[in-house]
Formats: structure tokens, C-alpha cells, sequence
């Protein structure tokens, strides 16, 4: 009997042992619901998603991977976007997570942070660094929300994605409510190093029909490039995860990361209906010393869609219907989402009928597009505004710039004889008085002279200051785009 009672005991302390540690490690809740939840099903599927994002073009990346914005929907409808982070997650040598997602489910203030031991998904488990127990210390503004830990989908969806590039890594879980995004901000900001990636879970607008999306979307997304969280603040439905959204914008602000978008769908490109879409994004942050990423020689199906953009622009603006490009492209696509200056120039039977544009870029180069199409249709001071009648005569030119460089040069013939026609734009700067002009101009003033002469005019200098010296000279290049005649 004393026998049979310490096995009975045995038992039931083995038992009890096994429960606890099953407590301390959080399930996979939604394997099988929102992704496999088979292994190798899982791995496959994450495998084809990558191979498919692999296909879209894109430029290297900046400098060091700081942060990642990632969507948490069932994978049919997310996972190609959410796969794209391969390309900046693979190789990064990163090994601590701190992963912050939206609260859909408890309603609650401030932070909930895990206090369990792992997260598990059918490719493993993976352990929690020390930092979620230091954060959980902060009672006021960290605390324990089991409901939450057991039901949250936001975190658990994007873990396998991190997972498979990240193998060996640890995790700081943080669900986030409603809060003080710099408050937060700062208490994240004491655990980051070399070696920590912030990733935020979320998607973008829910359920409002296909070209309302787009729009609301495209303008959400261009406020993450600029580290703009007002209009998450200002209105609902740009993001379901607003909240981590503006803890992660406060810190790429304080530590002067830059954004890049790497991909954008939404449901009604993958798998849904698209009379109720949900949007989602991929958008990585580089490092502190990392500067954003200019595009190299676009493609010329690049070039249609920016010109498709400038032209959609103008035609909303009359109420025009929207016009299609014959060939595969999207004004997402990463090369054309970079910071780059852009000038768009209005032609009537090859007379100038408007040209506005910005030497740098601070906006996406979509973005700048779109402003500096209604600009020049409406704002350029030598013109009045253009009209709906103008605009089917009208011949759209696209430019992008190169990063201006200073041009030092001794004297005036130095100056002309540096300066390349049909080659180089130019800036001109005395004081307050500045002017450029394209590359395109050298059509009209092929003479080296006659182009600096007629700069100094649009400057509001005298026509032969070029010529006296003290004159601060910028040159770049441009790579233009423009609509058949």
C-alpha cells in the first residue's frame, strides 16, 4: 500500500507539473482559423507566400533594420503582404522581439504585457526575453491581462512569419490599448539596442468598398512615411492598431528612423469581395544613420504609372472617371514609395501650361506626384487654373531628380564650361533669390550663356549676375516621363 500511495503521489506531482508548465506557455489559439495549423502545412505556405513576394521589384535595403509594421489577417487575405518582410527580415542577425498589437477583444487602457514564459505556434515556442517582466514592474502603465493573453490574435497571427527568419529569437508580447503613445514610447525606448526589432501588428481600413479603401488607405500609408500619427488620431478606421502605430512612430521620430513601404493590398486583391475590403501594409524603418532610399533608373511601366497617377489626379478633380495603364503596375510599389524630389509639368500643344515641383523630397514619390499635379494645374502663379475644357488637350511630363550637388567652379568660364547641356538641371542662389530649371530647358535655350541669363531673370537677379561671381550653383540630373502627344 505505502508503495501504491507514492506512485499515486509520483503521479500527481508529474501531472501537476506538466499543467503548470502547459499555464506558463500561450497556446497557438487561432492555428488553423487564421493560418495552418499543421507544420509543414505552415511552412509550405509561408514558403510559396515569400517566393510570390519575391517577384516585385526592389531596392536594397538603406541600412540597418530598426522596426516593422506587419498585418495579422488570415493569410489568404494578408499573408503575400505580410511575407514581403522576408526580404529585409532574413540575414539581419536580429534576435529580440518587441511585438506591440491592438486590443480587439478585452477593451482596456495602457499596456498588457504576458507574463508567461512562451508564445507557441506550430513551428515552435518561443521564449519571452527578461524585458517583458522589467516593463511588467510599471504597474501604472504595464500590467497582466490574462483574458487578453489567451484570446488577442494581433501578436499570435505575424509570431510564424518572424519565426521562420528569425530563428532563436525571444519576445516582449505587448498588447496595446487605449494610451499615451510617447508615455509608452519612452518605457519602450530604455529596452532597445542592436540586436531588438520593434514590429507592430496591424491592418489598415476595415470594410469600406474597393476604391474608398484605396484612397483612405494611400493616405494613412503616406502619413506612416512622413512619422505622422495625427490622422490615426484624428479619425477611426485608418488603423486598427493606432495606438502601437504612434508608440513606434514616436520612437522612429526621437531615433531618426526611415520608413519604406514594402507592400500594399488589401482583402479584395487576394481573397475577398471587393465590396468590403480590409487594407494591409508592409512598411520597414532603417536605422539612425540610414538615409531613405532613392530610386534608382525607374522602369518605363514605372514612368506610366506615375503619369497614370498626375493624369487620375487631375480627372477626379473634374470628376472624370479614372483611366486605366495597359500594363501590370501599382502606385505601391516600393521604388516609387521612397522620399525623392519631383516636378510635374502641363503642356498644350508643347506651350509650358504649368510646371511645381520640389527640388527634395519629403513624401513618398506618389505622393509628391499627386500634390504637384494639382499644383501646377492650379497654383502655378504665371497661369490661371486650368480648365476641364484644357484638360483633355492637355500633355502631362513627370520628372524625378536626382539629389541636388553643389557645382564649385572659378569664374564664369569655368561655370559654362562645367555645366552640361540637355544633361544637368540647375539651381541658382543669391540670398533669398533662387530659381532652377530642368534639364528640359535646354530645348529652348541651348546655349550655356542664354540658360543662365534667363535663370538669373526667373531668380529676380539681372540677367548677367551669373557673371559676377557669388552665385551659389546647384546641379542634378532627371529622369522624365511624358504622356504621347
Amino acid at each position: 500500500m505505502g508503495a501504491t500511495l507514492r506512485l499515486f503521489f509520483i503521479c500527481c506531482t508529474l501531472c501537476w507539473a506538466t499543467a503548470a508548465a502547459a499555464v506558463d506557455v500561450r497556446p497557438a489559439a487561432w492555428a488553423g482559423k487564421f493560418y495552418p495549423s499543421d507544420p509543414d502545412e505552415l511552412k509550405q505556405t509561408i514558403a510559396a507566400l515569400t517566393t510570390r513576394a519575391a517577384q516585385t521589384p526592389w531596392t536594397a535595403p538603406p541600412g540597418p533594420l530598426r522596426a516593422l509594421i506587419l498585418p495579422h489577417a488570415g493569410y489568404i487575405y494578408s499573408g503575400l503582404t505580410a511575407a514581403h518582410a522576408h526580404r529585409v527580415l532574413a540575414g539581419s542577425g536580429l534576435s529580440k522581439v518587441i511585438l506591440m498589437g491592438p486590443d480587439h477583444q478585452v477593451g482596456f487602457t495602457n499596456v498588457a504585457v504576458s507574463g508567461v514564459e512562451g508564445y507557441a505556434t506550430p513551428l515552435g515556442t518561443v521564449p519571452l526575453h527578461g524585458d517583458a517582466r522589467q516593463l511588467g514592474a510599471d504597474t501604472a502603465l504595464f500590467r497582466s491581462i490574462p483574458e487578453s493573453d489567451r484570446s488577442e490574435h494581433s501578436l499570435e497571427v505575424v509570431l510564424p512569419f518572424l519565426q521562420t527568419d528569425l530563428p532563436g529569437m525571444t519576445l516582449v508580447p505587448l498588447v496595446v490599448g487605449r494610451c499615451d503613445p510617447e508615455r509608452v514610447g519612452r518605457a519602450v525606448a530604455s529596452l532597445l539596442d542592436e540586436s531588438t526589432l520593434v514590429a507592430v501588428s496591424s491592418d489598415l481600413s476595415h470594410y469600406l468598398s474597393y476604391d474608398p479603401a484605396m484612397a483612405r488607405d494611400r493616405e494613412t500609408i503616406a502619413a506612416l512615411l512622413r512619422l505622422d500619427a495625427a490622422l490615426l488620431e484624428k479619425e477611426e478606421n485608418r488603423a486598427c492598431g493606432r495606438y502601437p502605430l504612434a508608440v513606434l512612430l514616436y520612437l522612429a521620430r526621437s531615433r531618426h528612423w526611415h520608413p519604406v513601404l514594402l507592400h500594399y493590398a488589401n482583402s479584395g486583391d487576394t481573397a475577398g469581395d471587393r465590396s468590403a475590403v480590409v487594407g494591409y501594409a508592409a512598411i520597414a524603418f532603417f536605422g539612425e544613420n540610414a538615409m531613405p532610399p532613392k530610386p534608382s533608373t525607374l522602369t518605363p511601366e514605372q514612368g506610366r504609372v506615375l503619369l497614370y497617377v498626375a493624369r487620375n489626379t487631375l480627372n477626379e478633380h473634374f470628376g472624370r472617371p479614372a483611366e486605366g495603364i495597359p500594363n501590370a503596375g501599382s502606385p505601391a510599389d516600393p521604388a516609387l514609395q521612397a522620399p525623392c524630389g519631383t516636378f510635374v509639368t502641363l503642356k498644350i500643344r508643347g506651350d509650358l501650361r504649368g510646371c511645381i515641383g520640389t527640388l527634395t523630397g519629403r513624401e513618398p514619390l506618389v505622393e509628391g506626384v499627386r500634390t504637384h499635379a494639382l499644383n501646377a494645374a492650379f497654383h502655378d502663379p504665371r497661369f490661371g487654373p486650368l480648365t476641364a475644357e484644357e484638360l483633355s488637350r492637355v500633355t502631362i511630363e513627370v520628372s524625378v531628380l536626382t539629389e541636388p550637388q553643389p557645382l564649385r567652379y572659378d569664374g564664369a568660364d569655368d561655370l559654362i564650361a562645367k555645366l552640361r547641356p540637355n544633361l544637368d538641371g540647375v539651381i541658382l542662389r543669391k540670398g533669398y533669390a533662387s530659381a532652377t530649371f530642368l534639364p528640359q530647358v535646354w530645348e529652348q535655350l541651348p546655349k550655356p550663356e542664354a540658360f543662365l541669363s534667363h535663370l538669373c531673370l526667373k531668380a529676380g537677379l539681372s540677367a548677367d549676375a551669373w557673371r559676377k561671381g557669388q552665385l551659389e550653383v546647384q546641379t542634378y540630373q532627371v529622369q522624365y516621363f511624358e504622356e504621347p502627344h
